[in-house]
């Protein structure tokens, strides 16, 4: 899906100093409606434990949700008694509503929310901010449902927690485990980004913020946690799963017609470690050779399908042969965007040639396979030449392997598909993140001679010079790959360009120190 926002525009994560004066790292939100009788209560325990165990300064914000009682009034008393208390009246309802408004506008780096009923242990709020603080992790949430939780509560509420995760893992491919923890944390910069894009105001907000994060590809921290059910909780549980299926089908629908710009969630290049240019590491020939095993079983399961089809009108070599034409399309298709990771359009064509010629290789032994079964046999069984394809098909994907990974996808980091030098480098800057890619060598050597420095004219002229030099042997190589477009930051984490015969050869990133050259 490409937008209008270009990849890269979330900074790399770095480890949060500690706070300036006046300034909180943590600004943990409570949004509240009708609570008069727990919010006081809540707020002195919160604060009581922040101000104990927490090693940064903090605030807690009352976020009122259009109460009727006298809730307000007692925000206000506590903001007045309190220094860390702030409280904000909103005049609509929505616990969507309220995160997004409040979170929006601090300016604490890390933003969290709880409950009211503080059913979650306090405990575990450091464990919950602390990867967030040191640059781990984009969000944090408790989890209920992680093997080392504890939980008290009904089976009815159980029951609904456990169905509507397996729900949005079945329709959504979600993989956090519990998406309406009332726990949560995330920094404010990939907050001012994700919020936008999150519809919901209510209950289901969370759901639809996690969902957009991992689909984006951040990290999401999940913290196990000790939790005990509040008997008195007003959430309506009916209307509220209604609506957070409505939201399930919307989102879906969303993320099914690509009208979500994720691309501005994207990390900058260099970011992730999978940018690297690691040594002595493996370049992913495990997960290559697990994704061909998978995609090589459903593909012999497809073409005895299509062989005994054919079969039922045709003879054995030309049922092998149409069978083997198109489980071989197939597969080729299959292996260049799951097994080797090659996405986009740019040489399709060129790896199905490449494939069919592969696919010459697989017929030939079949085919001499069947050819050896007929010279024994003259009616040979439908089982036995089953059998036999199976084994020849065997070998024929051993060497299918061999040839797709040394041949049809090389993983050619040294140069270009047509064996010429031509080194890709990304130019890593933490922020604005924004990568640039040039494939023109640098200019070589000082562009003004050392010595006693020279009269202006004649410097001048040395520029002109030089640059005129430069830009007759690079210039025209250097303009047309700089206003090539940006691709994907997904795509760049893959290390594919194009129709990724290119691959990128990142610079080797340190520390994120802005002093640091890139």
């Amino acid at each position: 899906m490409r937008t209008d926002s270009s990849p890269g525009d979330l900074p790399a994560r770095e480890h949060l100093p500690a706070g300036s004066a006046g300034t909180p790292v943590l600004d943990v939100v409570i949004p509240v409606y009708n609570e008069e009788k727990d919010l006081q209560r809540c707020v002195v325990r919160l604060h009581e434990h922040l101000e104990r165990t927490f090693p940064y300064p903090f605030r807690i914000t009352v976020a009122d949700n259009a109460s009727t009682d006298t809730t307000p009034r007692v925000a206000a008393r506590l903001e007045s008694r309190i220094p860390e208390v702030r409280s904000r009246r909103l005049e609509q309802k929505g616990r969507g509503r309220a995160l997004h408004t409040v979170w929006s506008a601090s300016d604490a780096p890390v933003l969290a929310y709880m409950d009211v009923d503080l059913s979650t242990d306090l405990n575990a709020l450091l464990p919950l901010v602390a990867p967030l603080i040191s640059g781990h992790s984009d969000l944090a949430i408790g989890s209920r449902l992680a093997r080392s939780s504890r939980v008290v509560r009904g089976a009815k509420r159980e029951f609904i927690s456990r169905g509507y995760n397996l729900i949005l893992r079945g329709s959504l491919q979600a993989r956090f485990s519990d998406a309406q923890c009332g726990f949560k944390a995330i920094r404010r910069d990939v907050a001012q980004v994700l919020l936008p894009l999150v519809e919901d105001t209510g209950w289901f907000f969370d759901t639809e913020m996690l969902v957009l994060a991992e689909r984006a590809g951040l990290r999401i921290h999940e913290v196990p946690v000790d939790w005990v059910d509040d008997p008195d909780s007003t959430v309506h549980l009916v209307r509220t799963a209604t609506d957070d299926l409505k939201g399930v089908w919307r989102v879906g629908r969303a993320l099914g017609t690509g009208s979500l710009p994720l691309d501005r969630l994207a990390r900058p290049f260099g970011d992730d470690p999978r940018d690297r240019d690691l040594t002595d590491v493996p370049g992913g020939l495990a997960r290559q050779l697990v994704g061909f095993c998978v995609v090589g079983a459903l593909s012999t399961l497809f073409y005895l399908l299509l062989y005994s089809g054919f079969r039922s009108f045709s003879g054995s070599q030309a049922a092998n042969a149409l069978a083997l034409l198109v489980s071989a399309v197939a597969n080729t298709a299959a292996n260049r965007r799951l097994t080797f990771g090659v996405r986009g359009r740019g040489g399709a064509v060129r790896h199905q040639a490449q494939g069919l010629v592969v696919f010459g290789i697989g017929l030939a032994l079949t085919s001499g396979s069947l050819a050896a079964l007929n010279a024994a046999t003259s009616s040979p069984a439908h089982s036995t030449e089953l059998s036999v394809l199976i084994a020849a098909n065997l070998a024929a994907t051993v060497l299918r392997f061999l040839l797709f990974r040394a041949w049809v996808f090389p993983d050619r980091r040294d140069g270009t598909s047509d064996g010429t030098s031509s080194t890709v480098v990304a130019s890593h800057t933490p922020a604005p993140a924004q990568p640039s890619y040039a494939t023109a060598p640098a200019r070589q050597g000082p562009r003004h001679p050392q010595g006693p420095p020279l009269p202006a004219a004649t410097r001048s002229a040395h520029d002109s010079a030089y640059d005129s030099a430069y830009d007759s042997a690079y210039g025209n190589a250097y303009d047309n790959t700089h206003d090539t477009d940006e691709f994907r930051a997904r795509d760049a984490a893959d290390r594919t360009w194009g129709d990724a015969t290119m691959q990128l050869q990142p610079v080797r990133p340190h520390d994120h120190d802005p002093r640091d050259a890139r």
